[in-house]
């Protein structure tokens, strides 16, 4: 356990590097899009925990933009960055964000470690990061459209909040067919299985299409991985959703699905 744990931090550190100068793009305000940093659902067994002002742990699973590649630091990712912006806002709650992201996995490939990364850390939530590694591996979207169907039920035997992100808005991810169908996907299962989404692709399409921000300053050198600005404006859009779903006003979410175990 020690050493494989040593060797993915190895490997996170090893991908961070060549990117350190990421820190140079000048600083632009998020002003993130109220669109996006509202969940279509509430997260119960959260909102529970802030009530009662319970510690919260949250364990955010996915592949190399859970683990931080592109950032500069590896306190830069998206997990660590949400876990400061959530203690800022629930100052008598502990909030403890646990990054299991892997470079290069796939869904099934987190599913396979579940009992390791998931259940073993008994979390009131968990940030499902999907779709992106299947459309740079040609998997196609059936087959994992069953994948998160499969993990979704898996987590609600367990009691957990769930929220799926989907991938994210990048050139070397629109140029695979699948990438509008995928998000589409996404979207459907969530509905089906009553969790909600926070919309990484669209809030990035924004960026992009709205703000006419160059994919440059909000993406790595690949043009493909996030960097340090669009991780922080991620978990920053991410802690108000969070928020917001977790301390619901009566009527903010009437008639919207609850994920239920």
């Amino acid at each position: 356990m020690i050493k494989r744990n040593l060797l993915i931090a190895a490997g996170t550190l090893l991908c961070l590097a060549p990117v350190a100068h990421a820190e140079s793009v000048p600083p632009l305000p998020c002003a993130p899009n109220a669109e996006y940093t509202r969940l279509s659902g509430v997260l119960p067994r959260v909102a529970a925990r802030i009530a009662n002002r319970e510690p919260v742990t949250i364990v955010a699973i996915g592949s190399s933009s859970t683990a931080g590649v592109g950032a500069s630091k590896i306190d830069h990712n998206y997990p660590t960055q949400l876990e400061k912006r959530l203690n800022a806002r629930f100052p008598n709650v502990v909030f403890h964000v646990i990054n299991r992201g892997m470079s290069g996995a796939v869904d099934s490939q987190m599913l396979a470690r579940f009992e390791e990364d998931v259940q073993a850390a008994s979390p009131d939530l968990v940030l499902w990061q999907v779709g992106t590694n299947a459309l740079l591996n040609s998997d196609g979207i059936t087959k994992e459209g069953d994948v998160m169907r499969s993990g979704l039920r898996r987590m609600r035997a367990i009691g957990v909040d769930v929220v799926l992100i989907d991938p994210q808005y990048a050139p070397k991810v629109l140029k695979d067919p699948d990438a509008e169908p995928m998000v589409e996907l996404i979207r459907v299962i969530a509905r089906e299985e009553g969790v909600p989404v926070f919309r990484r692709w669209a809030q990035m399409k924004d960026w992009k299409e709205g703000r006419h921000i160059p994919f440059e300053m909000f993406l790595s050198p690949d043009l493909f991985h996030m960097n340090d600005w669009s991780y922080g404006c991620w978990a920053e859009a991410l802690s108000t959703a969070i928020s917001s779903a977790a301390t619901p006003s009566s009527t903010q979410f009437a008639g919207q699905p609850v994920f239920r175990p």
